[in-house]
Order: C-alpha cells, then sequence, then structure tokens
C-alpha cells in the first residue's frame, strides 16, 4: 500500500503590507478579520483564536520555523505557498516566501501554487451583507515577456533543493487555469525555459472548483486539462455541498441568509464524502481533504459555514481518501490539504483554543513519518 504525501496549502498572508494598510487600514493582516469574528447563529463557534503561535507575524524566522516544526511532526510532507503574480511584475505578500528561499529556512520542502486570480474589495453593512465591490489588484496576462520574467523571477525556487519534484520536474499548480487564454502557450514555454535552465521540465497541476468556468464530468474536466498541457489536476470540492444541493434547498437558505443574516449551513458530518470521488484513484489526479470551513469572517452572512467539524470526522474523510489512494504510484501519491492556516475561511489545522493540537495528531496517525514509505 502506498502511503500519500500531504503538501497543506500556506497562505502567507499574515504580515502588514503597503496595500493592505492602504486598502484596510495600518496594520491589517488576515488577523484583523479572525479575531472580531462573532457567532451568527446559535452554536456557531467564533472567533476562531490560535493556540500555540499565536496571532503571529510571518515576517519573524522564528514563526515560520515553529510552523515547520509542527507540520514535519504531524506527518505533513510540505508546504504549497500561495505565490501572487498579478502580470508586469506586479506581487503581493510574497516576503514570506521570499525570506524562506533567501535564507534557506526552514529546511522543509515546499512547492508554489500560482493563486492567478483578480483580487476586489468587498464593503459589508452592519448586517454583513455585501453592498458593493471594487478591483484592487486585476490579474493580468500581458504577453510572452511576462511569462519569460516570470519564469525566471521563479527559477532559484525551482532550482532549490527543498523544492518538490518529480523526476526532476518542480510541481507548479495554477490555481485558475481556465481564466488565462493563453494556458497552453504558457506552459510550452515554462517547459522549453526549464530545459534551458538545467531542468527536466515542469510538472504542471491544474486546481479545479466546481463552478461557472466549465461544466462536465470530472474526467472530462481532466481530459481537457491534459490537453491543454496540464500534467495533473487537482480537485478541491469544498464547494460542491453548496452547489449540488437541491433547488428548494438552496432558495431556502438563500433567503434565510437574505433576510435572518444566517450563513450557509452543512453538516460536515453529512458531507464530506463529497470531498472525495472515485476519479481521485486515478495517476496525476490529485485528491484535497478538507478539516472545517467557516467563511463568515470574510463574508458575513453571505458565507458558508460547515458544522461538526472536529476531529472524529477529519478521520473519516482522511480513510475514505487513503482507500481511493491505496494503489496510486507511491513517488507521485500526493494530497493536498486545504489548508495549514486560511484562519479567515476557518479553513486551517494549526492549534486552536478550542481543539488545540488534535486535527494535527489525526494526521500523524495517517501520515506521520513511521509511516511514509
Amino acid at each position: 500500500m502506498s502511503i500519500p504525501k500531504v503538501i497543506a496549502l500556506y497562505l502567507p498572508q499574515y504580515h502588514p503590507t503597503p496595500d493592505n494598510d492602504l486598502w484596510w487600514g495600518k496594520g491589517f493582516t488576515e488577523w484583523t478579520n479572525v479575531a472580531k469574528a462573532k457567532p451568527l447563529f446559535r452554536g456557531h463557534y467564533q472567533p476562531h483564536i490560535p493556540a500555540d503561535l499565536g496571532f503571529y507575524d510571518l515576517r519573524l524566522p522564528q514563526v515560520r520555523e515553529a510552523q515547520a516544526k509542527l507540520a514535519r511532526e504531524s506527518g505533513i510532507y510540505g508546504f504549497c505557498y500561495y505565490h501572487y503574480w498579478f502580470g508586469n511584475g506586479k506581487q503581493e505578500l510574497e516576503l514570506p516566501f521570499k525570506e524562506v528561499l533567501a535564507s534557506g529556512k526552514p529546511d522543509f520542502p515546499f512547492m508554489l501554487c500560482w493563486a492567478n486570480e483578480t483580487w476586489h474589495k468587498k464593503f459589508w453593512n452592519k448586517d454583513g451583507k455585501g453592498s458593493s465591490k471594487e478591483i484592487l489588484v486585476k490579474q493580468e496576462y500581458p504577453g510572452k515577456q511576462d511569462m519569460i520574467d516570470h519564469f525566471y523571477h521563479l527559477l532559484p525556487a525551482f532550482k532549490d533543493n527543498r523544492y518538490i519534484k518529480y523526476d526532476g520536474k518542480p510541481l507548479f499548480m495554477i490555481y485558475r487555469p481556465l481564466d488565462y487564454d493563453q494556458i497552453s502557450d504558457f506552459i510550452h514555454l515554462w517547459n522549453s525555459l526549464a530545459l534551458q535552465n538545467g531542468l527536466k521540465g515542469i510538472y504542471f497541476i491544474g486546481t479545479h472548483y466546481r463552478d461557472n468556468r466549465k461544466k462536465g464530468s470530472e474526467e472530462f474536466i481532466r481530459s481537457e486539462y491534459i490537453s491543454l498541457g496540464f500534467d495533473g489536476v487537482n480537485f478541491i470540492r469544498v464547494g460542491y455541498p453548496h452547489e449540488n444541493q437541491a433547488f428548494l434547498s438552496h432558495a431556502f437558505k438563500r433567503l434565510r441568509s437574505m433576510f435572518f443574516n444566517i450563513p450557509y449551513i452543512y453538516n460536515y458530518n453529512k458531507i464530506y464524502h463529497l470531498f472525495c470521488q472515485e476519479i481521485d484513484s486515478l495517476n496525476g489526479v490529485f485528491p484535497t481533504i478538507i478539516p472545517n470551513w467557516d467563511h463568515t469572517p470574510r463574508s458575513g452572512t453571505r458565507g458558508v459555514v460547515f458544522t461538526n467539524t472536529n476531529p472524529l470526522n477529519f478521520s473519516k474523510h482522511i480513510e475514505q481518501v487513503l482507500e481511493q489512494t491505496k494503489l496510486k504510484n507511491s513517488d507521485l501519491n500526493y494530497i493536498f490539504l486545504k489548508s495549514w492556516n486560511e484562519w479567515g475561511e476557518g479553513n486551517y489545522v494549526e492549534p486552536d483554543l478550542r481543539f488545540g493540537h488534535a486535527f494535527l495528531n489525526i494526521l500523524r496517525k495517517y501520515f506521520g513519518m513511521n509511516n511514509q514509505p
């Protein structure tokens, strides 16, 4: 049996930046929304308060080392840092990974996910309902020279010994591949540049959420991604319960949100089976384990909340994924964990005051170093 390696998605938002100061106020970080969150219905667990690491600042190397230590002890193989490149060299939240790369610390495997998405500013009234939004940073694709500049900006990372590779190819994930009309040209050019610079190519993974970008079965989606030049697909099904419910149920929850300020609520114990599908058993398909979800710190009453997110139900979810992935090629048997530290979405495994290390202990039970191949 092949025991998968878990790669945890990592949000580098927890430090002040000039743009965030301008948009949201001096000193804003993800913690600002996390700390001020309030319960929106009976039994709603808010706010989520961090335990061991506190309200940390990712400018501090001690924090990054402590995170890697916790992850390593829990059987997590590496981090997948979100990377923001908006075109023409425009970046956001680049400081933590820049420090990781320059310092050589922590000595912990990593890869990158290009979060190629336009950022919007949402305004919320006192009831938590969205009133309008404007563009903060537009995701642009200026053309070939920008593709080249982007590649050479990341080349030192690709050549780093810590970078996660398959057959000599760095794994590189793209968050919204179908938003990029020239994605096939991009993949072809980057593979050519990789070969010219001593690499064996790039192993491209396209992330897929179920939404209006592409309809059809997951097998159809996988085939389309491969035809575009991707080597693999990562399915993230966190939205499946929300998007696949019966029409009347969805209408009821929408009206309840609009008129009674109650978010969209789903019982994790009844929906976790949707997060893993039979297609996840195929080589080149990378499933995602989802421990929890509560988007209300960011989205107010329009957010989605999973109740009954606890270590026991998380264990059931992991066992389901392990059953689907047990026959995979051991060298390419990766599972993505969404996420290590997306506190504003209630989507994290870092210790908190409610469960402490419980989620990390569950991960260690199934993926601890003694169980690695």
